[in-house]
């Protein structure tokens, strides 16, 4: 099922804001859970299970992107496909992203797999006879690349798919300080500055930071606000070394388990030098680069009846992945091919 999009669809900015302004979406029923972490502070996970939900019941964990949240067009059009086709979902927030502010004085960053792993875990533990599947978009797409890597055959999940992964941070913070792609980076900040200006409402920001409250404005792009606040919080010698050790695209050959990545060529929050090659990757991973498709965007159909290919094509890899784990059960062996 290749993606094609119509003429009208092509622009990779259309491609990247279309679903934000103008997708519609029926009231989703979730269910909420607060997790608690291991180290006193919280996540919430949004649960939309289907109506006969059992034990053997196949459920996917999502991950959102920077500044996302269950209020993402794609997160919730993605859960709705996946109730359809059988599948019960969960929404792991990053910390601090539900509405409600997380109790540390650090947030989440691209590189933070823990509390990803200690919330699968969790799950795996309630549910031990589901098949156990992953989505990430965007920043959740990188951090679950690098969880992969990380866990390589010791996985926690059947099978994953990573969508607009920026696999570089530095390069793609570079590109998002150029063009238009400031347009997105501005919107970005926004919200980053003002979460973070939150905190000084409960902690001594400055004095753990070493900035002022009033000094927040200044930090105009992702190299100084990493700088002033997610490295030096988090313990990395600076910008550069959170983006080092956190881009995912140096763990894709420790990948163990099946991971569809899909990634368009006209992403505006990254360059060509972002996308890996199938020399870059295990033979566990199918890469779908793709001409056009924007950022988190993969809209086919027209303008006015849009058609969100990249929900259908989640859920023909997953259901491939269950008929395949069927078979094996089965005693048939499929090799499996990129």
């Amino acid at each position: 099922m290749k993606f094609q999009p119509s003429f009208g669809l092509k622009n990779r900015h259309i491609q990247t804001v279309y679903a934000s302004l103008f997708r519609k979406l029926p009231k989703l029923d979730i269910t909420t859970e607060t997790f608690t972490l291991s180290d006193g502070d919280f996540i919430e996970a949004y649960w939309y299970k289907i109506t006969n939900h059992t034990n053997t019941t196949p459920i996917v964990i999502l991950f959102h992107g920077l500044a996302g949240s269950f209020e993402s067009p794609y997160i919730q059009g993605a859960m709705q496909a996946l109730d359809k086709a059988g599948f019960s979902s969960v929404l792991m927030h990053f910390r601090g992203c539900s509405g409600r502010d997380n109790l540390k004085a650090r947030s989440y960053h691209s590189g933070d797999t823990g509390d990803a792993l200690e919330f699968i875990n969790t799950v795996k533990k309630r549910y031990p006879q589901a098949k156990l599947f992953g989505i990430g978009y965007s920043l959740g797409a990188n951090m679950l690349l690098k969880l992969l890597g990380e866990t390589k055959e010791n996985a926690p999940f059947d099978a994953a798919v990573a969508i607009s992964a920026p696999m570089l941070l530095d390069v793609c913070a570079n590109k998002m300080k150029q063009g238009f792609s400031k347009f997105y980076q501005n919107i970005l900040l926004k919200d980053l500055r003002l979460a973070l200006d939150k905190k000084y409402d409960k902690h001594d920001m400055q004095k753990l930071l070493g900035l002022k409250r009033e000094d927040i404005k200044k930090l105009q792009d992702f190299w100084l606000f990493d700088a002033a606040y997610t490295a030096k919080i988090n313990s990395f010698a600076s910008a550069q070394d959170y983006y080092t050790k956190s881009s995912s695209k140096q763990y894709l050959k420790k990948i163990k388990i099946p991971t569809l990545i899909i990634h368009a060529k006209d992403d505006p929050f990254m360059t060509q030098e972002v996308i890996p090659k199938q020399k870059d990757v295990s033979n566990t991973i199918i890469l779908e680069i793709l001409e056009h498709g924007g950022h988190v965007g993969f809209i086919s159909g027209s303008l006015f009846k849009p058609k969100y290919w990249l929900d259908k094509r989640v859920v023909t890899f997953f259901n491939a992945q269950l008929a395949l784990s069927f078979s094996q059960d089965q005693n048939v062996q499929f090799p499996f091919a990129h």
